[in-house]
């Protein structure tokens, strides 16, 4: 299972649709702890494994220094940020508030297609609880949570909600892979997914940006009781 998002409309370049590639793969492999805090990232290193030239490596290590996940020290070279306690629940406490939002600022944009992609996630829990994986469960928790992010209608509240979800998915993801048995989450998620799904299937927007809140803040509650 891959984490991606729903595909864009507007055809893209060939520059754009690289850097949106390896920025992709590279947070997935921070927020998934491939990276660890305080693990360095060369450049040439990177170009290499990507084929390509160390600008648009630059432009992404600059994407992720501004999300938060890497620091750029003079120097020493590209580092994977530390995750700070204090910090992380300050996010987490904003994300839940944003959350709310979702489908009140503007309406959720999808259709068909989005309902299919969305029930196909519950067909993939399912599966996935017959042989649970904390790894692949992370992918698709991930990958689910990006195609919902995709329908925001409000831009820019779906660009900080994108960026404040990745400055937290760390520790979640520590957490995650750190249980002897992920099919509870991968149960929690299923009923995530279904209240969802049932709430795009009359419309009523708001209801998702309610559910969402009431997940983030259980899991929130979790993490910290652990």
């Amino acid at each position: 299972m891959k984490v991606c998002a729903i595909a864009s409309k507007k055809p893209e370049t060939a520059s754009k649709e690289r850097f949106q590639r390896i920025h992709r793969a590279l947070r997935d492999r921070i927020c998934l702890l491939e990276y660890l805090p305080g693990q360095q990232l060369g450049e040439k290193e990177l170009a290499e494994e990507f084929g390509t030239s160390r600008t648009p490596i630059r432009r992404v290590l600059g994407r992720l220094e501004a999300e938060g996940l890497i620091e750029r020290r003079h120097g020493i070279g590209t580092i994977i940020t530390e995750v700070h306690p204090d910090a992380l629940a300050q996010v987490i406490k904003l994300r839940i508030e944003l959350t709310s939002l979702m489908g009140r600022l503007a309406p959720l944009q999808y259709g068909p297609k989005e309902i299919s992609i969305m029930e196909a996630y519950c067909s993939d829990c399912r599966e996935l609880e017959q042989s649970p994986d904390p790894a692949q469960f992370l992918c698709l928790h991930i990958s689910f949570d990006m195609d919902l992010f995709a329908m925001i209608g409000n831009k820019p509240l779906r660009e900080i909600s994108e960026r404040l979800y990745y400055q937290t998915t760390r520790s979640w993801a520590q957490s995650v892979l750190s249980m002897d048995d992920v099919r509870p989450e991968l149960r929690n998620l299923n009923r995530k997914i279904n209240d969802i799904l049932g709430a795009l299937r009359v419309g009523d927007h708001a209801a998702v940006g309610d559910y969402c809140r009431v997940h983030i803040s259980m899991s929130f509650i979790k993490m910290t009781h652990q």
